[in-house]
């Protein structure tokens, strides 16, 4: 076969289009010490890779999460520190008035700092990260607490039997006393607040003196309003109520109903109380549906599968979801029972909803109830399976006076003002009253860090030094509670640590496996790179006599 010129420079062509491509991916190779540089380098490497890089970018996430989540809590921790120094100071203080070698001068320099530190608690309690407010639950962008002020008696019938409003504000603690403008009644007798004989005074000066310019006016079917004009506030009875009268005549006799009118705090955060609420769809008047047990954040909807109307007391199919009926989770059945008027549906996570007869007992095919848990939470994902949440409800670990959002929705947006008929206080013994009572021998319990902060300035304040030995024992109990909440704050910052450290272990092994299938040998590449540079320099050689040859050098 001729070889022609045309065939020699083909060949020359391809043979050094090779050799240099070959050059050019060892040289690639070498700037980026990587052996895959493309997919068609490895396709099967290539996508591990990229497995590994999602593994990655989802490890460098969590330890983001984990970063944001320690500032969170370790501003949570540095917090709750405060606080206990501040309860440790009024402690102090606390037992230096309530001794008798103090006098009222004195429990009033010691008021000026407590009412400080109770300002100071209020303050720390709406502590922030980064703009949010760490102990608001969800409600994030603006304060968790607010002052008030709130009612404490020393009259625990009067305290628990009619509902009220405070209106207005004082720097000072305002003491009020009842009495008879006739003196018919004795000291100590029960007089009804819509008693046109009934008198109030009042005193903002911690009962130095007296004033008694107080109107207690009770129009017919409407509530009674004491007003205090010199003092700032006012205080509505939503109803009568029986006081006990003190004498008119002498305000230092403690036989009757004293009230003070005093600091406290509202939180105004969100909260994950139980129950949940449940929503039925279509709203039938016929059937009541409540929820207890545990459930998740997300809402859960439940649907009744049957194919046909069902009674309580027959065998009920039904689904439920947990993701907005996205997917459902099928083939659950309560089972037949005597009751048919009755019964429960069981759902994931110990969750149960309760059907009870209000006039019916029929469940219709596709009725669906829709079970809405309260939700306060911030959860930051700090595994593929592990979650931490950063904030905290501030009223269960500083109490204070709370209003249901329940009684928000209930006025169909009309304004509610803060009582003791929609709110109350939190962190107290089952049955407590509706006021703060202070009864010598016979103490309430309390956790309720700013109402017994709020008690102890109100008695420091009005020289009360057995109120003040009562509010000891419960700065202990909030003491315990804060202390209680600040190593469950510890315990998830811990929790961080050996997420942080997994995360650093497991990014270690998944960049090591990247490394084995992605790296190049340093030490092969310079070999084969040696070799391609000879290889390339040869075809450059050795095509270039091969193509000098002609027939012009035969003749």
């Amino acid at each position: 076969m001729r070889v022609s010129q045309q065939m020699l420079f083909d060949n020359y062509v391809h043979n050094l289009n090779t050799s240099l491509t070959t050059l050019m991916d060892l040289n690639n190779k070498a700037q980026t010490q990587k052996r895959i540089n493309k997919p068609s380098d490895d396709p099967t490497g290539m996508t591990r890779i990229l497995d590994h890089r999602d593994t990655l970018r989802s490890l460098e996430q969590y330890k983001e999460n984990i970063s944001t989540a320690k500032g969170w809590l370790g501003r949570s921790d540095e917090t709750l520190r405060q606080v206990s120094t501040l309860i440790t100071r009024a402690k102090e203080l606390a037992t230096q008035a309530s001794t008798g070698t103090v006098d009222g001068d004195n429990r009033e320099q010691v008021s000026y700092e407590l009412r400080s530190i109770f300002e100071q608690m209020v303050g720390l309690a709406n502590s922030e990260f980064e703009g949010k407010n760490i102990y608001g639950g969800q409600k994030v962008d603006g304060k968790a607490f607010e002052e008030i002020m709130w009612l404490t008696t020393n009259d625990a019938n009067f305290g628990d039997s009619v509902d009220f409003t405070v209106l207005g504000s004082s720097e000072t603690t305002v003491l009020v006393q009842y009495y008879d403008e006739t003196g018919a009644t004795a000291v100590g007798g029960d007089m009804d607040l819509n008693d046109p004989n009934l008198r109030a005074r009042y005193s903002i000066d911690g009962g130095r003196s007296w004033k008694t310019n107080a109107q207690i006016d009770f129009p017919a079917g409407g509530p009674a309003t004491l007003t205090m004009p010199d003092s700032g506030t006012s205080v509505v009875f939503h109803g009568n109520a029986t006081v006990k009268v003190n004498d008119r005549n002498d305000p230092e006799v403690a036989d009757g109903t004293w009230m003070w009118i005093r600091p406290s705090a509202r939180y105004m955060g969100d909260d994950k109380d139980a129950p949940p609420l449940v929503d039925k769809m279509p709203n039938d008047a016929d059937i009541e549906a409540s929820a207890s047990g545990s459930f998740l954040s997300n809402n859960v909807t439940i649907r009744i599968d049957n194919s046909s109307d069902v009674k309580m007391n027959e065998n009920i199919e039904y689904s439920y979801s947990m993701d907005g009926g996205i997917t459902w989770t099928t083939g659950n059945v309560a089972q037949a029972d005597a009751s048919s008027n009755s019964s429960v549906l069981s759902v994931a996570n110990g969750g149960i909803l309760n059907l009870t007869s209000s006039g019916g007992n029929v469940l219709h095919p596709g009725q669906q109830f829709v079970i809405r848990p309260r939700s306060a939470d911030i959860n930051l994902d700090i595994s593929g399976s592990e979650q931490v949440t950063v904030n905290d409800v501030g009223k269960d670990i500083f109490g204070g006076v709370y209003m249901s959002p329940d009684a928000v929705l209930s006025a169909g947006g009309a304004v509610v003002t803060l009582g003791s008929s929609n709110a109350g206080r939190v962190l107290q013994s089952a049955g407590a009253a509706k006021m703060a009572v202070t009864i010598q021998g016979s103490d309430e319990f309390s956790q309720n860090l700013f109402e017994v902060m709020g008690n102890l300035v109100a008695f420091a304040e009005t020289n009360n030094q057995t109120g003040i030995q009562q509010c000891l024992a419960n700065l202990d109990n909030a003491e315990k509670h804060i202390m209680n909440s600040l190593a469950e704050v510890g315990g998830r910052e811990n929790r961080l640590t050996v997420a942080g450290t997994i995360a650093d272990g497991l990014k270690l092994n998944e960049e090591a496996l990247v490394s084995s299938i992605e790296d190049v040998d340093i030490s092969e590449l310079m070999t084969d790179l040696a070799q391609q540079q000879i290889i390339y320099e040869s075809v450059l050689r050795s095509s270039s006599m091969i193509m000098q040859l002609n027939l012009g050098k035969f003749i």
